[in-house]
C-alpha cells in the first residue's frame, strides 16, 4: 500500500482509514518522508502514543513545538510560552495556573451561561431554513463562549474566528492563505492578547485574562507575554475542537435517524455519546514531538533530534483497544480515546468542550423538531485538523 500520511488531499475525504490500518498492523513505527527534504516517525498504534505523550523527558514538546512543519522563527519564538509546546519543569506551574480556572466547580458555575449562549445561538433560526451548519450554529458556540469568558469584545469576536481559521487551517484553499499571512496571523493574535494583558493588569476584573494575569502560582506570575502566546492558545483550541466535534458529531446522527432520535428522546445519554463523538470525530489527527536521546518505540530505535508523530486519529481506531472500532456506538463504555491527548499536555480544556457538546444537543433538541442533510459535508483541507468546512441542512425551528 502507499502510505502518505502527509500530503493535506489525503484527508479530503476525512480520516484515511485504509492507510492508518496498514500502519497499525505493519508498520506501527514508521519513516515517513517530509516534502522539505527531512523526515520524521510516524506512531500509529493507541500504546504506544500513550509511552510518547507520557514520556516528555525523552520526547519533547518545546524542542520544534508540535507541528512536522518548521515554523518561521518569530511565530516558533512566539510558541515557547504556549502550554502545548512547553516541557517540564517551566510546564507545571503555568499549566497550574490555568487548570485552576478550569476546575469542575468553574464549570458547573459557567454551565448557565453556555446554554444561555446556546440558547442565544439557535434562537437566530426562527424559520425554516437551510444553513451550512459548521458556520451557523456548530462554530457560532464556542466562538461565543471562549469570546465570553475572556471578555473580549463582540465586533472582535468574527476577527479571532478568522485568525484562527488562518493558523490551524492555513492548507485548505477557502480558509487559508498564503504562509505570509499565516505567520502575521499568528503574531496579530498574540499582540492582541498582550494588549489585553496589559489592559488588565492590576485591575481586579474576574474575566479569565484577568484571572490569569493577576494570579500567582508558586511563586510565578504570568508575564504579558506569556499571556500573549496563552491567549493564542486558549483561543485557537477553545474555537477548534469543539466546532469539529459538534458538526462531525451531528453528522454521524443524521446518518442513522434511529441513533438520533435515541439521544433526542434521551438527552441523559448524552455524556457517554459525547465521548464516543469525541473517538470518532478526533478533532487533531496528530501532534509532534522530538527526541531528546537516542531510545526506541516498539522495539524500533529513534535517535537524538528526529521528530515523532502521534497519529491520534489511528490510535482512536486502535483494534488491540476498541471492540468493532469502526462502528459508532454511542453507548461505547469505557472510551479511551485520545481525542484530546494524553499525559501532562492533555487538553486544558477538555471537560469545557464537553460540557459545551452536551448543551449544544440538548438546546438543539429543544429548538428544533427537525434537521435534515441536503448535501455532502466537505472536510477541511488539512493533515492536521479533521473537521468539516461545510455541512449543508435543512433546520425546522418548533
Amino acid at each position: 500500500m502507499q502510505i502518505d500520511v502527509y500530503n493535506p488531499d489525503n484527508y479530503t475525504n476525512g480520516i484515511p482509514h485504509a492507510q492508518f490500518a496498514w500502519l497499525r498492523d505493519n508498520a506501527p513505527v514508521y519513516w515517513h518522508e517530509h516534502p522539505q527534504g527531512y523526515g520524521y516517525w510516524v506512531v500509529s498504534r493507541h500504546a504506544d502514543v500513550i509511552q510518547v505523550s507520557r514520556d516528555s523527558g525523552t520526547f519533547s514538546a518545546e524542542r520544534g513545538f508540535v507541528m512536522v512543519d518548521d515554523l518561521p522563527p518569530d511565530v516558533l519564538e512566539m510558541t515557547r510560552n504556549q502550554l502545548l509546546g512547553m516541557d517540564p519543569p517551566r510546564h507545571a506551574p503555568l499549566r497550574r495556573s490555568v487548570i485552576t480556572r478550569f476546575t469542575t466547580r468553574m464549570l458547573a458555575e459557567l454551565e448557565p451561561k453556555v446554554r444561555e449562549i446556546a440558547r442565544g445561538v439557535m434562537a437566530q433560526i426562527t424559520s425554516p431554513t437551510e444553513v451550512n451548519f459548521v458556520e451557523s450554529l456548530a462554530g457560532d458556540l464556542p466562538t461565543a463562549v471562549i469570546c465570553s469568558m475572556l471578555e473580549i469584545p463582540r465586533d472582535m469576536w468574527e476577527q479571532i474566528r478568522r485568525w484562527s481559521d488562518l493558523q490551524t487551517s492555513s492548507t485548505d484553499p477557502d480558509l487559508g492563505g498564503t504562509p505570509e499571512e499565516v505567520s502575521q496571523a499568528s503574531v496579530d493574535m498574540g499582540t492582541y492578547g498582550f494588549a489585553l494583558a496589559t489592559e488588565r493588569k492590576d485591575r481586579g476584573g474576574d474575566d479569565l485574562i484577568s484571572l490569569l494575569i493577576n494570579q500567582e502560582v508558586d511563586g510565578h506570575r504570568l508575564t504579558e507575554m506569556e499571556f500573549a502566546s496563552m491567549f493564542v492558545q486558549l483561543t485557537v483550541a477553545g474555537n477548534e475542537t469543539t466546532r469539529g466535534l459538534i458538526s462531525s458529531g451531528m453528522h454521524e446522527l443524521l446518518k442513522d435517524p434511529a441513533l438520533y432520535a435515541q439521544l433526542r428522546d434521551n438527552p441523559e445519554q448524552l455524556p457517554v455519546a459525547v465521548e464516543e463523538m469525541l473517538r470518532w470525530t478526533c478533532p487533531l489527527h496528530y501532534f509532534r514531538r522530538t527526541a531528546t536521546a537516542d531510545t526506541q518505540i516498539a522495539g524500533q530505535p529513534i535517535r537524538e533530534g528526529e521528530r515523532v508523530v502521534m497519529l491520534y486519529s489511528s490510535a482512536n481506531f486502535d483494534e488491540r483497544v476498541f471492540d468493532n472500532p469502526m462502528h459508532f456506538d454511542i453507548t461505547r463504555d469505557p472510551n479511551p480515546h485520545l481525542a484530546f491527548g494524553h499525559g501532562i499536555h492533555l487538553c486544558l480544556g477538555a471537560n469545557l468542550a464537553r460540557a459545551e457538546a452536551r448543551i449544544f444537543f440538548e438546546e438543539f433538541f429543544r429548538h428544533f423538531k427537525g434537521i435534515e442533510s441536503t448535501g455532502e459535508p466537505v472536510y477541511i483541507r488539512s493533515n492536521n485538523i479533521h473537521g468539516f468546512k461545510d455541512m449543508p441542512v435543512a433546520l425546522t425551528p418548533r
